[in-house]
């Protein structure tokens, strides 16, 4: 092995840690953009505001507003920056199992580059926002599995078909509760700006279903665990994947009671997060094994 290349391998596993958080992170700091109101902080993209490309002085959207949404669009930099190494490293460590994925990260953060343009363009149409937010969550899913997968190749792993099953089920549900969660936010009261649109749908609606989710999620979560076929470590998995969604839960209930305060509803954004990353993980486990583990 070249000293490029051990290099390298000692460089991607912390490139890979740091872009799961720089990705959960953007997500967090999109949250904080929109619970502040300052979604049109800079009304045009890619400037800040007509003829400047930071935010300048007596902006009529005002100096907070034009710093909070333009310091999120400073940490996608950042985030272009992490992906670059990790890809430089997946590249020279000689991963070609990482490539897509390490690529994917580049060309996915350039495409919410676009898509946030157009959020901005539509004054934060909530269709635009939501797809904005799911595209992030794709991001983090394929940021989990590059560090998951960071220090030995991975295979497809021969599963049990009912736990094969139970992991499609288990993460496709997790997936229906984020999309579902996006349809809440576009039906409450934080869009990011005091004219942005609405979608047209009752709160209460909107958490009904997205409550029935989660109890679908919870009941899946519980069988799964209880299988007689479920490995050790996709149960350790299930047991932290079920503490952080019944935290997750109480935050949602209590916020939905409370009229929906902005420091619980960034917690619940970012529990959101955790629990997607946690379903994820299960479905890792139940997918792939590493190359070592399958010779064992």
């Amino acid at each position: 092995m070249s000293k490029t290349a051990g290099l390298s391998r000692r460089i991607l596993p912390p490139a890979a840690f740091i872009l799961v958080f720089l990705q959960a992170a953007i997500v967090v700091t999109g949250g904080a953009v929109r619970l502040t109101r300052s979604g049109l902080g800079c009304p045009t993209w890619p400037e800040c505001t007509p003829g400047s490309y930071t935010p300048v002085p007596d902006q009529a959207e005002g100096q907070f507003h034009a710093w909070i949404e333009f310091g999120n669009r400073l940490l996608t930099f950042v985030l272009v920056v992490a992906a670059l190494i990790t890809l430089i490293a997946v590249v020279k460590a000689g991963r070609r199992d990482l490539r897509i994925l390490a690529a994917g990260q580049v060309l996915g953060i350039f495409a919410q580059g676009i898509l946030g343009g157009i959020t901005v363009l539509t004054d934060l149409n909530p269709i635009s926002v939501a797809s904005h937010y799911l595209l992030s969550t794709i991001l983090i899913a394929a940021a989990t599995s590059l560090y998951t997968r960071r220090r030995l190749p991975s295979i497809k792993k021969i599963s049990p078909r009912a736990i094969d099953i139970f992991s499609r089920a288990h993460v496709s549900s997790a997936a229906l509760v984020v999309i579902l969660g996006t349809i809440v936010t576009g039906a409450g009261p934080h869009a990011g700006d005091v004219d942005s649109a609405r979608l047209k749908i009752a709160i209460a609606t909107a958490v009904l279903m997205h409550t029935i989710a989660v109890v679908i999620l919870m009941v899946l979560t519980i069988a799964f665990f209880l299988h007689r076929q479920t490995s050790d470590q996709s149960k350790r998995l299930l047991v932290i994947f079920a503490i952080i969604t019944i935290g997750q839960g109480a935050i949602g209930a209590i916020q939905y009671i409370q009229g929906v305060p902005e420091l619980l509803v960034a917690a619940h954004l970012l529990g959101a997060t955790l629990v997607w990353i946690g379903a994820w993980k299960i479905w890792l486990s139940v997918q792939r094994t590493q190359i070592a583990d399958a010779h064992a």
